[in-house]
């Protein structure tokens, strides 16, 4: 049982705040399916002119990282690779 001082029966602001912002978390989220899904299409293009996706989604995550993460993630995945004997 809610009390008279609750948001939702003040049928004031915060009730329009609330379904102003819920509003737009829903039109980001459609924005968000929609760009999720051109994503989607330029991998399906990749990989029909013979490139290798997963190695395509490995480049753009690099590209991302600045340079002193990304050398400090392939020292660590050198470190290992030796301590594996992986590599000669």
């Amino acid at each position: 049982m809610a009390d008279g001082n609750t948001p939702a029966n003040t049928g004031g602001v915060a009730q329009d705040q609330l379904r102003s912002i819920v509003e737009r978390i829903e039109r980001l989220e459609e924005e968000k399916a929609a760009i999720a899904n051109d994503i989607k299409e330029v991998y399906a293009e990749a990989k029909g002119n013979g490139f290798d996706t997963k190695t395509l989604r490995q480049v753009i995550r690099l590209r991302r990282q600045d340079k002193a993460e990304r050398q400090e993630q392939e020292a660590i995945l050198d470190l290992y690779l030796h301590a594996l004997g992986m590599v000669e």
